[in-house]
């Protein structure tokens, strides 16, 4: 049982945003937490994401749909699952539709959010509500002028040793990727007999 101080809020007692810009802005707030200590606090803030497990079941074992593309933030070229922002009014599954068609050319049959976790809350206030996407058809990609994307289906086996070995280095990749291996062997489990 959380105690009352785990349920309470910081008090913010100023806040001005220090950047704008289009995807995301700063904010410098001076607060006090609910443990009593009062600070300043430079945080993202970003309208949220939505990441797609996209899985293709029609070889037997399931294959994951990953995208190779440069990230600037990380100098490197990283494999991760199709992701975007949700634009301002629009729901999540509504994102992950879009993002999904956009980046992939691919739609999906059946959808259910799988998991709901912050990108990295120590100073990003940016939720992810990842989805399992399945029943996949593939379609033309429509992407962005600066999205330069290219597909993989990797079989789950060999997705979750890339993550093992360091080949998948993306949070949202690997939280997705492990979810469906955990799944997919409490599916084997059950179907024994």
């Amino acid at each position: 049982m959380p105690s009352s101080r785990s349920s309470k809020k910081a008090r913010v007692l100023s806040s001005r945003v220090s950047y704008r810009g289009p995807v995301f802005w700063v904010t410098t707030d001076d607060v006090l937490e609910p443990t009593g200590v009062r600070a300043r606090r430079d945080v993202v803030r970003h309208s949220g994401s939505v990441v797609i497990l996209a899985v293709d079941e029609g070889s037997g074992s399931p294959r994951v749909l990953l995208e190779k593309q440069y990230r600037h933030a990380a100098g490197r070229f990283l494999l991760e699952l199709p992701a975007g922002r949700i634009d301002e009014g629009q729901n999540a599954l509504k994102a992950a539709k879009r993002e999904l068609l956009e980046e992939t050319g691919y739609s999906a049959r059946s959808w259910k959010r799988i998991l709901h976790f912050w990108a990295s809350p120590g100073f990003v206030a940016e939720a992810m509500s990842l989805y399992l996407a399945r029943g996949l058809r593939p379609g033309a990609a429509q992407p962005e002028d600066d999205e330069v994307i290219e597909l993989k289906l990797v079989p789950l086996e060999k997705a979750v040793s890339m993550i093992f070995k360091g080949t998948i280095q993306d949070a949202k990749t690997i939280a997705g990727v492990l979810w469906l291996d955990c799944e997919t062997r409490k599916s084997r489990k059950k179907a024994l007999p």
